[in-house]
């Protein structure tokens, strides 16, 4: 185990260096200039080259290449363009908010997904289950911005159980508070696809071999499921669940921005429209060694979920 995971390590260095140079060859030969972006229309040549002085921008290329390979291996990105912060500080600072939305989308969705799929997949070939595949393609086919914007407007302007907007310093306030009804419409949206994909892989295990051995042998429908299916189809759905993390990360921006929560992605969102090149680099890279992180941790996974299983 420990061979296989130093070999993974291993493997990481050359992808993230491959990220590394895509990121920086797309940020300096294909972007815009970020000196005419911060002066504005109205800055003069002087003021122009100026501000790519002070930003390093005038030296050459292999040299600023240096320098950003140094802030990834110093964790040193210096400060945001825009605002003069810094960008430790600003991920500091913003990550708190993003996990407390992030997390509770995670657990929750991936909970109810596992047992509204098994309880489908029990009663697979039944009118429940066509009502709840029909269901789900129906909610597939409506807009992320159509919950939201129903959402706000049912549970916040018309009920009044929740704050459309807002978020304070304290974490129970935020989780209690603020926090349930973004996380409740992006539960709500990422359930269908997800049931529908998990009941396929409880399906796809209810028609092997060893559960038509085991109802042979008189073991309870209820024991097949719960006991060698189940765990069986944890397999995929520790991998889905692991590509999934960077996706309710990405997917955070949105719901930040319309909820008005001060996280890491509507900073990212803030710093995209404002060329803020430091800031938009540093979230790319960490974003690349999270999902890498990912991915070895859920391979990890794997052999303890299932013992069979060889990590070569």
């Amino acid at each position: 185990m420990l061979s296989y995971i130093l070999r993974r390590l291993w493997q990481m260095i050359p992808t993230l260096l491959g990220v590394v140079l895509l990121v920086f060859c797309l940020f300096k030969f294909f972007g815009g200039d970020p000196a005419e972006i911060i002066g504005g229309l109205n800055a003069t040549q002087e003021q122009v080259n100026a501000i790519r002085t002070q930003l390093g921008l005038d030296k050459p290329w292999y040299v600023q290449l240096g320098i950003f390979l140094k802030s990834i291996v110093t964790f040193d990105w210096g400060k945001s363009w825009a605002t003069n912060e810094t960008v430790s500080n600003l991920f500091a600072s913003r990550l708190p908010a993003t996990l407390t939305i992030m997390i509770p989308i995670l657990v929750i969705e991936v909970v109810l997904a596992i047992i509204f799929a098994m309880a489908v997949a029990y009663v697979r070939g039944s009118l429940t289950d066509r009502a709840v595949m029909v269901i789900t393609t129906v909610a597939l086919s409506i807009s992320f911005l159509v919950y939201i914007i129903v959402g706000q407007w049912l549970f916040a302007f018309q009920l009044g159980w929740f704050p459309v907007q807002g978020w304070s310093g304290d974490f129970w306030t935020n989780l209690v508070k603020y926090a349930p009804l973004p996380v409740m419409l992006a539960v709500f949206v990422a359930l269908s696809p997800i049931t529908r994909l998990y009941r396929s892989f409880f399906l796809d295990e209810i028609n092997q071999d060893y559960v038509r051995t085991a109802r042979a042998k008189g073991v309870g429908e209820n024991t097949i499921l719960f006991k060698h299916v189940l765990r069986n189809a944890l397999i995929p759905i520790l991998t889905n669940v692991g590509t999934r993390l960077p996706d309710i990360f990405v997917g955070s921006f949105l719901i930040e921005s319309f909820f008005s929560i001060p996280g890491l992605g509507r900073e990212v969102l803030l710093a995209v429209n404002r060329s803020d090149y430091p800031v938009i680099q540093a979230v790319t890279i960490y974003l690349a060694v999270l999902t890498m992180t990912i991915n070895l941790i859920t391979d990890v996974l794997y052999k303890w979920v299932d013992p069979r299983v060889v990590l070569k």
